[in-house]
């Protein structure tokens, strides 16, 4: 028997909302309702069973963008569109760009329904395939999410399938860009709370003076300008995940009170003695060692105690030279889908191998910006002889084997034959270089680990 199809109902205008839903709901499909797009990504996941139904002209954040935000997590979830008249050609671009479908008002309910069970059953179909992926030992979701063969990133892999189906508190540490809410999206995919709320906090973002509204919310009159009251984003997550990122950027005179809240799981929202329980698993991010932090009396030492039940270290690209070759190839064909390109340009094994060698402080960030750079025909910023790196002849020319020949191996999946008729060298002599260098062909294979 299959599941209710659920649907993200996302429209600015309330009768036109209420109408849709009472629609979709008569015809058995459980809905959720949203007046704006600013919340909307917070109940979607890579494994979101459902649809988001949406306006495509919305003030403040449109349907296009929302769609934009939605595929960015996975773009197999479903997204409608509803168009008024005058909006079909926008509707018909927003196809070419990744829409499921698009519905004209005004239209029936039998009209509706019927496109959302036809959208439902193909996202059904899709997570049904990936079961099914992997249990044929091929890639998982999360070999796609957090790629690399490197034995760092099946590691974390490793520990991530451990963790997330618990319900501990998470601390994420790594350096800037090198993924630390992709670990932290993937913990609550695979946790029991993944169809509920995953609501990010960005602690550099939110001015000083906002940030204790924001986190647990105010009650009316609480201060000059709160006019009504607002739940906080605490209050938002409630059965769901929040994540608390760039911790470390907190406030010292808010973080006694976080820590209070982490320890009792309720909160008060200013203006008010009320105290009101909280379901919500929390994650913390940092991009700086928080000991540190404790040392130099820029953090709590009793709110790390509380955030690190389990610390997840997310290694940099520096730690994981042999997988920057297939993580780039990936970025360069999510590029390729993003900007709509037929297909993505090819990638010659030097540039691969130049690639592996060059430094990346901004990590997979950085690489996605280069690979965005390269499928529109930019080139790789920076390229330069990798030749001219400093150190000894038989260093240099180490070096440059091991680029050549990683580089290769990339490109072919880790198959032999093609890498050692591309190098010019016979089978014998690749063997005996890459036992030399300490090269492992099994991190460039086809086949996933077991």
């Amino acid at each position: 028997m299959n599941a209710p199809i659920r649907v993200l109902l996302v429209d600015d205008d309330p009768d036109l909302r209420a109408s849709t839903a009472q629609a979709l709901e008569l015809a058995g499909i459980t809905v959720q309702e949203f007046p704006a797009a600013d919340r909307v990504t917070d109940y979607v996941s890579f494994g979101f069973p459902g649809v988001v139904l949406t306006d495509i002209r919305m003030p403040d954040t449109d349907g296009l963008t929302l769609m934009g935000r939605i595929h960015e997590i996975d773009r197999d979830i479903p997204v409608i569109l509803m168009t008024g008249h005058g909006d079909v050609q926008l509707a018909v671009r927003a196809m070419r760009e990744g829409a499921h479908d698009f519905i004209e008002k005004p239209f029936s309910a039998s009209q509706m329904t019927e496109l959302v069970a036809r959208a439902s059953d193909y996202r059904r179909l899709v997570l049904e395939n990936r079961i099914l992926r992997a249990a044929a030992g091929q890639s998982d979701d999360l070999e796609q999410r957090l790629i690399g063969r490197s034995n760092a990133m099946i590691d974390l892999r490793r520990r991530v399938r451990t963790i997330g189906p618990s319900d501990a508190d998470v601390l994420i540490v790594g350096e800037t860009g090198s993924g630390k809410e992709v670990v932290a999206r993937a913990l609550h995919d695979l946790s029991p709370r993944a169809r509920r709320p995953f609501v990010v906090i960005d602690c550099a973002a939110i001015p000083g003076q906002l940030m204790e509204s924001e986190l647990f919310g105010h009650e009316q009159g609480a201060f000059p300008g709160a006019i009504r009251a607002r739940t906080g984003k605490f209050g938002h997550a409630r059965g769901g995940t929040v994540l608390l990122d760039d911790i470390a950027s907190l406030p010292f005179e808010l973080q006694g009170k976080l820590t209070r809240v982490i320890e009792n799981r309720a909160v008060s929202p200013l203006g008010s003695n009320e105290v009101h329980q909280l379901d919500v698993r929390i994650m913390a991010t940092s991009r700086v060692p928080l000991e540190r932090e404790v040392t130099a009396g820029r953090f709590r030492a009793d709110l790390l105690y509380r955030l690190n039940v389990v610390t997840l270290g997310v290694p940099p690209l520096a730690d994981r030279r042999e997988d920057v070759a297939l993580l780039f190839l990936k970025l360069l064909a999510e590029a390729g889908a993003r900007h709509r390109l037929e297909t993505a340009p090819g990638v010659p094994p030097a540039t691969l191998a130049a690639l592996t060698a060059r430094e990346w402080p901004g990590n997979v960030r950085e690489l996605r910006n280069a690979a965005d750079r390269y499928a529109l025909g930019l080139g790789i910023e920076g390229d330069a002889d990798a030749d001219t790196a400093p150190g000894r002849l038989a260093e240099r020319v180490a070096a440059f084997e091991r680029r050549e020949i990683e580089g290769a191996l990339s490109a072919h999946g880790g198959r032999l034959r093609p890498v050692y008729e591309a190098l010019g060298l016979s089978r014998k002599t690749l063997y005996e270089k890459m036992q030399k260098l300490g090269i492992d062909k099994a991190h460039f294979a086809d086949d996933p680990e077991p």
